[in-house]
């Protein structure tokens, strides 16, 4: 469990962070308030019972203590079209739980390709990560970060112009995990 949490670390801070895709991210790490949690859920419905708990808690936990959660989902929905599927289910649970307009999920997987793009797109590695992931956002605290950026709609397309950029070694590196 802690390689795995490990390895999601080194990806924060080496991709999300070192590449600046998420311009936020660095003070939530800094301040240590990024909570990584390793499920090991191999059901659907044990998933969303883990789901429920971290909702809940990064809800009932001030900002200061627990910023954002990083779901990681290292025994289930390997294949991106399942993990896709799934996040319908996840964002069920989430307004069903009545979290709405409070929080919101975003989703990182290894296989991950938007739609309109090919699997092999240099875009793709924007959201890709060493394993399936479930992204859980305050969203008050994403609207105060946003607020004070200068350029909130140009993030996407500075991520994508970063991204290939990268060459080929550098890819191998940042994401060893698509050349096993």
């Amino acid at each position: 469990m802690q390689t795995i949490k490990d390895d999601v670390q080194r990806w924060l801070e080496e991709v999300v962070i070192g590449l600046n895709l998420c311009p936020f991210a660095a003070k939530p790490n800094r301040q240590k308030v990024i909570r990584i949690e390793v499920c090991n859920a191999t059901s659907h419905s044990d998933l969303s019972a883990v789901l429920l708990h971290e909702l809940a808690l990064l809800s009932n936990t001030p900002a200061a203590i627990l910023e954002t959660t990083l779901l990681v989902l290292p025994e289930m929905l390997q294949d991106f079209y399942e993990y896709n599927d799934y996040l319908d289910v996840a964002e069920r649970v989430l307004r069903k739980a009545g979290y709405e307009g409070e929080l919101q999920i975003a989703s990182f997987h290894p296989d991950y390709c938007f739609a309109g793009t090919e699997p092999d797109d240099a875009e793709n590695l924007t959201n890709r990560s060493p394993y399936p992931i479930l992204h859980l956002i305050r969203e008050e605290s994403l609207e105060d970060v946003l607020a004070r950026y200068p350029d909130p709609e140009s993030i996407p397309e500075n991520n994508i112009r970063r991204v290939e950029a990268l060459s080929p070694e550098e890819k191998r590196r940042l994401f060893p995990y698509l050349f096993r």
